[in-house]
C-alpha cells in the first residue's frame, strides 16, 4: 500500500509505502512522524501522523498495485505479471487555527420547467470548505439527476458556501426530498415537503451560485475586447502610414 500527498496546483508526491510489513518513507519526508499499522484479517491498513503543521495542509490519496492474469487470445500464452495501481478517492487534510463554522443559513429553492421539477439546496458559510452533500427520498440515498457544485469563497470572504441540484419529474411534486449535508461542525437535513414554486427566486439564486464565474467571464470579454480595439488600431496606422 503506498500513500501520496498532493498540494493545491500541484502533482502529486509518493510519500510512503507499506510493503511486507515494512514501511518505506520518501527522504524528503520526516520518516518518524508516520506511522502504518495493517489489519490484514479486515484488509485495512491505517497510516497516522504526528506533529501537524501548516505545511501539511493537502490532500492524501492511498494506493496499491492491482496484479492481473491475462490469456492472449491468438497464441493462448498466458501472461503473468501485469500491473496496474488502484487510488482512493482521497482525504482532505486542512491545519487552520481557524477553527470550524457551522453553515450561517440553508435553503431550499424550487423551479418547475415543463414536465420537471429541479431543487435547488443552497448552504451558506462555513468553515472549512470541506463538506459532503447528499439527496434522499426518506428511504435510500437519490443519485441519478444530482449535480453537486463547486465550494466557493465570496470575495472579501473566509467562508464557503455550496449548491446541489436534484431534477425530479413533475409528477413527483408531492413526494419528499431530503438534502443532508454533513461538515465537521454539524450534520443536518433540509427537506421539500410543503414547499410552493419559487420561480421569481430561482434567477437570484441561480445568480447568486454562478457569481464567481460572471466575474471570471467579464474579465475575459474584457481582455477581447482590448485585443480586438489593439488590431483595430494597427488597422488604421498601418493604412495612414501607407
Amino acid at each position: 500500500v503506498h500513500w501520496y500527498q498532493q498540494k493545491p496546483n500541484k502533482a502529486p508526491e509518493w510519500i510512503l509505502a507499506y510493503v511486507l510489513g515494512a514501511k518505506v518513507v520518501n527522504d524528503g519526508f520526516q520518516a518518524y512522524r508516520y506511522t502504518v499499522e495493517n489489519f490484514s484479517n479486515q484488509q485495512l491498513c491505517v497510516r497516522a501522523m504526528d506533529n501537524i503543521i501548516p505545511d501539511d495542509t493537502a490532500t492524501y490519496y492511498c494506493a496499491y498495485w492491482n496484479s492481473h492474469r491475462g490469456i492472449i487470445a491468438k497464441t493462448s500464452l498466458t501472461v503473468i505479471g501485469y500491473y496496474h495501481k488502484v487510488f482512493g478517492s482521497g482525504t482532505k487534510l486542512i491545519v487552520s487555527d481557524k477553527g470550524n463554522s457551522p453553515p450561517a443559513s440553508s435553503e431550499i429553492l424550487q423551479k418547475k420547467y415543463k414536465d420537471r421539477i429541479m431543487y435547488v439546496c443552497l448552504i451558506e458559510k462555513f468553515y472549512p470548505e470541506v463538506i459532503r452533500v447528499t439527496w434522499s427520498d426518506g428511504e435510500k440515498e437519490v443519485t441519478e439527476n444530482v449535480v453537486k457544485g463547486d465550494t466557493w469563497k465570496p470575495a472579501e470572504e473566509d467562508k464557503y458556501s455550496v449548491g446541489s441540484w436534484l431534477t425530479v419529474p413533475a409528477e413527483n411534486k408531492d413526494k419528499i426530498y431530503y438534502c443532508n449535508y454533513e461538515h465537521e461542525s454539524r450534520q443536518d437535513s433540509l427537506y421539500t415537503k410543503g414547499m410552493h414554486s419559487t420561480v421569481q427566486n430561482m434567477p437570484f439564486c441561480l445568480m447568486f451560485v454562478t457569481d464567481h464565474l460572471l466575474h471570471r467571464t467579464a474579465y475575459l470579454v474584457y481582455l477581447i475586447l482590448l485585443l480586438k480595439s489593439s488590431m483595430y488600431y494597427l488597422i488604421v496606422l498601418f493604412f495612414i502610414y501607407r
